[in-house]
């Protein structure tokens, strides 16, 4: 499997430098050199096209929310996990309208860090769960249908419907190939089909439109 390029765009050099050295120590990622402000991170994301930018939401007199949308419009490929100490839902969830597809706290633990970076290099993403349903509720309510919304849903086939649903009841994949009788890999396969169909960049993204073109939550059945 291909290793993960990583960059670290952070201007407080002792965090930058001691996240790098954990992450260094991950055989599947190849850890860039860090930048500390927009313009270096640009530069490298273009000379050494990570495929996960770790970023910062504060670069000195620079707003982070900037600085993403400036990798957004120039490398859309690129998937950009915030790590900061601001916890505004806010801000996670002007974050993720901008682009970004996990939003994680400086203080959690460094294997969380490793995890969320490898989700979203395999188009996974990630918010804390104790704010994920306020974020969505505000994604939702934020803006109108996107246009086109059921008509672009109505470009997946049967089997990825099935999944996008068991997303928006939210499931996660190992509870996904469960219900639907299938492996994790092949919901892998179907989540990343889907996801390009849509033009969506993370799961929540995809939830997102669903819900905003008609598909909600299917009431679960009690536990025996």
């Amino acid at each position: 499997m291909q290793p993960t390029r990583v960059l670290i765009v952070d201007d407080h050099a002792l965090f930058a430098e001691a996240l790098a050295a954990r992450l260094s120590r991950e055989p599947d990622l190849v850890i860039l050199p860090v930048a500390a402000d927009g313009r270096r991170a640009l530069a490298l994301t273009t000379t050494e096209r990570p495929h996960v930018v770790v970023l910062d939401m504060t670069l000195g007199a620079e707003n982070g929310l900037d600085v993403l949308d400036r990798l957004r419009e120039r490398h859309p490929d690129v998937r950009v996990v915030v790590l900061t100490a601001m916890s505004e839902i806010d801000a996670i969830v002007q974050a993720i309208r901008r682009g970004a597809v996990g939003w994680l706290s400086k203080t959690e633990r460094a294997d969380l860090v490793v995890q969320v970076i490898r989700s979203a290099a395999r188009r996974g993403g990630w918010i804390p769960p104790d704010v994920l349903g306020e974020v969505l509720r505000r994604l939702y309510a934020g803006g109108p249908e996107p246009s086109g919304g059921a008509r672009v849903l109505g470009e997946l086939t049967p089997r990825e419907r099935e999944v996008l649903q068991c997303m928006v009841d939210g499931l996660n994949r190992v509870e996904i190939a469960e219900r639907l009788g299938l492996s994790a890999n092949t919901v892998r396969t179907h989540t990343q089909n889907l996801l390009a169909k849509l033009d969506m960049h993370s799961a929540l993204e995809a939830i997102t439109l669903a819900m905003r073109a008609g598909m909600r939550p299917a009431t679960r059945p009690p536990h025996d």
